[in-house]
């Protein structure tokens, strides 16, 4: 399978003066059967790319709203093969919409390094977001990752120094994921100049584009993190509208208009 071009997506967006809306739900959430039709719901609401996260029993650094969905995989009982069953899924329905995964490292390095780059790839996926893998520590997964086609997302942090910034933008490809809060992720009331200042530092540091994950979670948070961002990250929005549903179906609706919602806000630039 051929990998949809991130690359092309983002400068997409930038060329229609706005930011690209990308979208985060765990695989194996609301089921694992029925993870692929969320995603679809979100990608049919608007969503120009999609993340989907591998659960982990330890999600330490996503809140605790997608530690709830990733509970709810886990008990399922997921496995890495039924996430990258996901992300064939949804790639196979939608050949120009990049699909990552976001992990944490542990279940890479199990799987082999190599084989979840191959694996990956041959699902169709765009590349990985890792957000706790050290850049000095990540030679033998950046030669595999390129080696697949595969971009290698690495996050930056409000507590980043400078210095860290451009030692860590020089390894990234695709774009660059700043989380935008201290601490966990989750929604917020309101978005803070923590994000402007740190897309600021990081763009000092690298041409790759700059996308913002901080708990957004309405249109107008969105307009206001695309004025100064190049992607806008949902995650915790959309799995608490497909919790707060009552069944799966309406779970698929709930994220759907939310997409729709976002997808508008990242316009008003």
């Amino acid at each position: 399978m051929t990998n949809a071009s991130l690359t092309e997506t983002l400068a997409a967006a930038k060329a229609e003066n706005r930011a690209a809306l990308i979208s985060y739900l765990p695989a194996g959430f609301p089921s694992i059967a029925g993870a692929a039709q969320a995603v679809q719901a979100v990608i049919d609401g608007g969503a120009d790319v999609v993340e989907i996260g591998l659960p982990h029993s330890d999600p330490v650094l996503d809140g605790p709203t997608i530690q709830t969905a990733d509970d709810i995989a886990l008990r399922a009982g997921i496995r890495t093969k039924d996430v990258l069953a996901t992300v064939r899924e949804v790639t196979t329905a939608n050949p120009t919409v990049p699909v990552l995964v976001m992990t944490y490292w542990n279940p890479v390095d199990h799987y082999g390094q190599a084989r979840f780059a191959a694996d990956l790839a041959a699902a169709g996926g765009a590349g990985c977001i890792l957000p706790d893998l050290p850049v000095e520590e990540s030679e033998e997964w950046l030669a595999a990752a390129e080696a697949n086609g595969l971009a290698t997302v690495f996050v930056v942090a409000p507590s980043s120094q400078d210095q860290r910034l451009a030692l860590i933008t020089a390894k990234g490809t695709g774009f660059v994921y700043a989380a935008a809060v201290m601490g966990v992720t989750g929604t917020r009331a309101q978005v803070g100049s923590l994000a402007e200042d740190l897309v600021a530092r990081t763009r000092a540091t690298t041409d790759l584009p700059v996308c913002v994950g901080l708990g957004v979670s309405n249109a107008e948070q969105a307009a206001e993190v695309a004025a100064f961002a190049d992607g806008v990250i949902v995650g915790s929005a959309f799995v608490q509208r497909i919790l707060d549903a009552p069944s799966e179906q309406a779970g698929y609706a709930a994220v759907r208009e939310l997409a729709a919602e976002l997808a508008q806000g990242v316009r008003k630039r």
